[in-house]
């Protein structure tokens, strides 16, 4: 099982960014899914979680501009960044709390990471 993240680059301030990841191979539950980001010098922090009923929760900073999403037909998680700032500079990595076989519980698996880059 991996989880591929993809959506990075180098944006404007004010501007706009869709991030994915997708969870290849075969899994028997997801429960939540989310993005968490770091930036230099900086711990990693979880951005935004939504369980598996879609309630999505999201930290004070990116309220009103970020919004996750998830299908799980597909098995991915999006994350769509809006009116973007320089602080919001950061490698991004999707998260997926999740079983591979009905004998597992779930446990959290972590994407490469994507970088985000917001500067003029």
């Amino acid at each position: 099982v991996q989880l591929q993240a993809s959506g990075g680059g180098l944006v404007q301030p004010g501007g706009s960014l869709r991030l994915s990841c997708a969870v290849s191979g075969s899994v028997f539950a997801i429960n939540g899914m989310g993005w968490y980001r770091q930036s230099p010098g900086k711990e990693r922090e979880a951005v935004t979680v939504i369980n598996s009923y879609g309630h999505a929760s999201y930290i004070d900073s990116v309220k009103g501009r970020f919004t996750i999403s998830r299908d799980n037909a597909k098995q991915s998680v999006y994350l769509q960044m809006n009116n973007l700032k320089p602080e919001d500079t950061a490698i991004y990595y999707c998260v997926v709390d999740m079983a591979r076989a009905s004998s597992e519980t779930t446990t959290f698996y972590w994407g490469q990471g994507t970088l985000v880059t917001v500067s003029s």
